[in-house]
This record gives structure tokens, C-alpha cells and sequence, in this order.
């Protein structure tokens, strides 16, 4: 049941839609189970998915849920691609995650909002999962913008005080600098390949490496900045790491799930 690709982002967002649209009326004790469950079935499906690869029988695993959207020659597939990488990535989303969340079942008991912190906490989750699992840039895109969007309503979670909205305005701003850098490296990297497939891309650009013409090599290498300087801001690095620490705002299990 559990060997789709589909299945490790979809329990996440079940558990999200379950809090979200019952608005705080579950009980303390069934949103614990939704919010904690939900993640431990996403490991469960994250083991059962990379045995295949951790055993040596496959070496990638690909599955396309539908297209997206196709405009002209342009496609773009809710596609999922699992590889050595992203096994380790999808292990260590879902168990520590499921840690995290077991341990905010007593941490968080006693806030008035319980259900909204587990519902941003597997959305959070969810996101994380379509991130490392895209195997476009566009679906990628979507997932590192839910992680962002994540990330601001967390640290920002007790909003009644100014200084954690301010915190959660910072976080926001800075690393929407770095997202912005990434995007436009995106669009660059459409318009040098016709495609948003990553593995597409990577194919091309080593044929491309290979001619010796330099518009071409200095395309790729701005592209590489700009991509990096979206991972430089979302992970705190110089010289958008200002943010990090105003992010411990929020409750101690968002900043373990941030890091």
C-alpha cells in the first residue's frame, strides 16, 4: 500500500487539511494522534519506498502523480523522483521529524492553539518532502515556498507579542531575497534548456559544459549563483544569516524542525 512515491507527502497534507478545516474544535488528544500519525505513516512509507534503492535493486524511483500544466511545447509533470540523496533526505525529513512532533505533543499541551501549531507543523513537513522529491524545478519551487511560508507562521506562532511578529516579518523578508535570486535563476536555466527537469538539465548542461563557448559557461555559472544565493538565504548562511537568530521567537520544537 505504502510503495508510492505519492503516499509520503499525502499523509502529511491529510493531516494538515484534518486540523486546518476542524478550525480547533478536536480534542487535545485526537490532534496529537493526527499530528504525530500522520508523520510516523510518512516513515513508514519512506522505509518501505527506499528498499529498493537501500538493497541494490534500484538505483532511482520515478513517479509521476499527473501533469501540472502544459502550455504549447512547455509540460510540467506533479512528478517524483527518489535517488540515493533523496532517500537519505526523506529518512531524516520524516523520522526526526516524527520525533519532533511526538515530543511537541507534551511540549506545546497547555497553548490555547495546539491544533494550528500541528497543522503548520505537517504542512511544513509535507512541503519538505515535495521539496526534496521534485523532479522539476517548478515543483521544487513550490515546496522550498512552503517551507518559507512554514517558516514565518512557526516563529511568528505567538503573534500577540511585537517582537515574535517581528522576528517572523524578518525571516520573511530576508529570505525572500534569496528566493527571489533563486527564481530568476529558474527562469534563466528555462531559457537556456527548454525544460524545468532537473535531470534534463543536468544531462544538457555537461553537453553544453563540453563546447567551449563562453556566453554559454557564464549562463551556467550565474545560474549556479543565483540558485545558491536561494539556498544561502534559506539556510542562514552569510549574508543572509541574520534572521536564524531572531527565529528561536517561536516554540523550541520549530526551531529544531527549522534546523
Amino acid at each position: 500500500m505504502f510503495e508510492s512515491l505519492g503516499w509520503l507527502p499525502t499523509f502529511p497534507l491529510l493531516g494538515f487539511l484534518t486540523l486546518f478545516l476542524s478550525a480547533g474544535g478536536l480534542p487535545k488528544k485526537l490532534v496529537a494522534v493526527i499530528g504525530a500519525g500522520s508523520i510516523g505513516l510518512a516513515f513508514c512509507a519512506a522505509v518501505l519506498v527506499s528498499l529498493p534503492i537501500i538493497n541494490g535493486d534500484a538505483q532511482v524511483i520515478v513517479h509521476e502523480v499527473y501533469t501540472w500544466m502544459a502550455v504549447g511545447s512547455f509540460d510540467a509533470a506533479f512528478g517524483l523522483y527518489l535517488d540515493g540523496l533523496s532517500v537519505v533526505m526523506i529518512l531524516v525529513i520524516t523520522g526526526v521529524g516524527f520525533l519532533i512532533h511526538l515530543y511537541s505533543t507534551g511540549f506545546m499541551i497547555d497553548d490555547p492553539s495546539y491544533s494550528r501549531f500541528f497543522a503548520i507543523m505537517n504542512l511544513f513537513v509535507a512541503a519538505m518532502l515535495v521539496l526534496v522529491l521534485a523532479d522539476n524545478l517548478l515543483l521544487l519551487y513550490l515546496g522550498w515556498e512552503g517551507v518559507g511560508l512554514c517558516s514565518y507562521l512557526l516563529i511568528g506562532f505567538w503573534y500577540r507579542e511585537q517582537k515574535n511578529s517581528q522576528a517572523a516579518n524578518k525571516a520573511f523578508i530576508i529570505t525572500r531575497i534569496g528566493d527571489t535570486a533563486m527564481l530568476i535563476g529558474i527562469i534563466l536555466l528555462f531559457y537556456q534548456f527548454d525544460t524545468l527537469n532537473i535531470q534534463q538539465i543536468q544531462l544538457q548542461s555537461q553537453q553544453l559544459l563540453q563546447i567551449n563557448g563562453l556566453p554559454t559557461t557564464e549562463i551556467i555559472s550565474l545560474c549556479c549563483l543565483l540558485l545558491f544565493a536561494g539556498a544561502a538565504g534559506k539556510s542562514a548562511q552569510v549574508p543572509l544569516q541574520s534572521w536564524l537568530p531572531d527565529a528561536m521567537a517561536g516554540p523550541t520544537p520549530v526551531s529544531a524542525l527549522i534546523h
